[in-house]
């Protein structure tokens, strides 16, 4: 029978106790902070707008859902920083913490924006030349750390919070927990990274490690480059099953992330849908229903950087047992990480002259 509810706006409302079959979605923005990167974009695009437009993005993902969170987080020159949420401040005014209370914005966005911006300015106060000049890339692998710690740990909690154990089995304390399509239980979690620098070779072992972790837990790692060429953030979202999106204009930063890299929940499967990397064989799961035609997969390059030299390299030399990678023979060869013996037979030998 119809309630006066139903009566006044012509719908059927629910009545009943809420449910936990919906499982939330945590959004993770990596923004990268290298200044040297953003002196070159000044002209086109400045860091504070890219920042303004990225939370318009996160914005619209807490929108989707009472139940959905985010964290963004700093890849800068030297280091990894939280802009949100942000770790407690020693001798901070509380006060002065606080976001302003408007009432033309919803408080979750005002506190969101406010942390940034405010762990944004230390964070660029605290820089120094030393540290602009010691190196020219960002450290993207500490980010992609932070953000898979960031998502585990809530992924045990929420699970913990439901009554439910870490595989996501019932228990006595609160039912079954919704199971996510992602490898995470109770959560649907996913990556995405704002580049402007090029990848750093010395980066690549604990890049590569990042990304197999991501890829093991079923987390997509989607990329928009600004500019550079991000050579290991590309075969990340290839690894993960991401999209990888090369901005032709930074200007339209908004509409690559709104209309490019916008998902739905899983639970929105549409049968059009195509994956990125369809033509390679693979299917996007985990990935969540969409209703736009998302970019295709462009060339990916698959070339390593050695451990020896940390140099970008096309071929070279593996060893059996570890993989490790080699751009010219180890000393007595001998390989540096699990020190085998790497079997090299008659290379290197001098051709034998009549």
């Amino acid at each position: 029978m119809p309630t006066p509810q139903d009566i006044v706006d012509a719908s059927v409302h629910y009545h009943g106790e809420q449910t936990q079959s919906t499982i939330p979605s945590l959004l993770s923005v990596i923004i990268d902070t290298n200044p040297r990167a953003w002196s070159a974009l000044n002209n086109t695009l400045t860091l504070t707008q890219a920042v303004a437009n990225a939370l318009i993005f996160t914005n619209a993902h807490l929108a989707g859902d009472n139940a959905n969170e985010v964290s963004i987080i700093a890849a800068h020159c030297n280091r990894a920083v939280w802009l949100y949420p942000t770790p407690p401040r020693r001798n901070t005014n509380a006060e002065a913490a606080q976001p302003p209370l408007t009432g033309n914005e919803f408080p979750k966005f005002a506190e969101i924006k406010h942390s940034v911006f405010t762990s944004l300015r230390e964070l660029v106060n605290e820089t120094t030349e030393a540290d602009i000049e010691s190196t020219t890339t960002t450290q993207i692998s500490g980010a992609l750390t932070l953000a898979l710690t960031h998502i585990n740990k809530t992924s045990i909690s929420l699970t913990t919070s439901r009554g439910a154990g870490y595989g996501g089995g019932p228990t006595t304390g609160g039912g079954p927990v919704a199971t996510s399509t992602d490898g995470l239980p109770g959560l649907n979690a996913r990556i995405v990274v704002l580049s402007v620098s090029d990848s750093n070779p010395a980066q690549y072992i604990t890049t590569m490690n990042a990304v197999f972790a991501a890829a093991h837990s079923q987390i997509p790692i989607d990329t928009l480059c600004l500019r550079g060429n991000p050579t290991f953030l590309q075969q990340a979202s290839y690894l993960t099953r991401g999209i990888f999106i090369r901005a032709k204009e930074p200007q339209g930063i908004v509409q690559y992330l709104m209309l490019g890299l916008n998902r739905l929940p899983p639970s929105f499967e549409f049968a059009s849908e195509t994956s990125p990397n369809e033509s390679s064989g693979k299917k996007g799961g985990g990935r969540g229903g969409t209703p736009f035609l998302l970019p295709n997969a462009e060339l990916v390059d698959f070339r390593a950087a050695c451990f020896c030299h940390r140099r970008v390299i096309d071929t070279g030399f593996v060893c059996s047992v570890c993989l490790s990678i080699f751009c010219e023979v180890p000393p007595e060869g001998e390989c540096l990480t699990c020190k085998s013996k790497l079997q090299l037979g008659n290379y290197g030998a001098k051709p034998v002259v009549a």
